[in-house]
């Protein structure tokens, strides 16, 4: 973190001034711990997806959490009251399924480490499923992704069949998932340990968050340059770590994971640290009057 790089009082924490906020068109938007916790609605974000609305600012809802589908993330959203098409939300399996089709193209038979719902949807994707009771056939790779059903039997095949040596990917590298429960989700990244420590491999890929891919593919599909998109989340690992490689603008909210304390441990420099995103929503108000 470069002496220039100074935190004030909140709201606003810290606002680089080279961030032109008026040319923003599109703000991709990670999901728990930025709009929500759990199953929580934060009691602005309502407002705030209104108030992009009318500014004429385009969203994206962005998660690195495998454990649903696009098609379920679909009806949670609507469930909440936000609005939301298929078109705008992108998922750490929408980066993998893009992954695999560019590497293994030809790769057909799979062994996944996900919910049912995941599964289906690369069911969906063309994949053939093998199961851990699967005695007759071999898989061509394996997915390990965020199992909240992952069963002692599924996780030791899988962990199996990486030790044989078979393509490895993760979806995402999250070790904890954030919730409004007492309880600790253990995520993706927690399994990729375990998985490590038993065969000592790690995955050769891992298309979710931080991989500058995943809002590079937003960037093409709406011809957007580096400075009308930003990314907002509340992770510095993840969601800040792929804005710095993608060099797009990093907005760290402060209503999940980071803390000020760990963002002065991580070295990284978002372009902006601010309480919440309602005051995003006013600075960009604000950018947009007065351009």
């Amino acid at each position: 973190m470069s002496d220039e790089y100074k935190l004030l009082e909140h709201p606003v924490h810290y606002l680089n001034p080279t961030v032109d906020l008026s040319k923003i068109k599109r703000v991709a938007f990670d999901m728990d711990g930025t709009i929500y916790k759990g199953g929580t609605l934060f009691p602005y974000t309502k407002s705030v997806f209104e108030r992009l609305e009318k500014m004429g600012v385009d969203y994206t809802f962005l998660t690195n959490n495998s454990s649903k589908s696009a098609k379920d993330y679909l009806t949670k959203i609507l469930k909440l009251g936000l609005k939301a098409t298929p078109d705008n939300i992108t998922t750490s399996a929408s980066a993998t399924f893009f992954y695999l089709k560019q590497h293994y193209p030809n790769v057909k038979k799979i062994y996944v480490l996900g919910t049912a719902s995941l599964r289906e949807e690369f069911t969906d994707h063309g994949y053939v499923m093998i199961d851990e009771y699967n005695e007759t056939e071999e898989p061509e790779l394996v997915v390990v992704a965020f199992d909240t059903t992952l069963t002692y039997d599924r996780l030791c095949k899988g962990t199996y069949w990486v030790g044989q040596g078979k393509p490895y990917i993760a979806t995402h590298p999250d070790t904890v998932c954030p919730t409004d429960l007492e309880t600790i989700l253990v995520d993706c990244g927690a399994v990729q340990a375990l998985i490590k420590d038993v065969t000592g491999r790690e995955p050769e890929a891992v298309p979710g968050k931080p991989d500058k891919d995943m809002i590079g593919g937003i960037m093409d599909k709406y011809g957007l340059k580096r400075d009308e998109i930003m990314m907002v989340g509340d992770r510095i690992y993840t969601d800040m770590e792929m804005a710095r490689r993608a060099q797009i603008a990093g907005v760290l909210v402060l209503t999940g994971e980071a803390t000020i304390e760990t963002l002065k441990e991580s070295g990284l420099t978002p372009e902006l640290v601010l309480d919440n995103i309602s005051i995003l929503a006013d600075l960009l108000e604000e950018a947009k009057k007065s351009k």
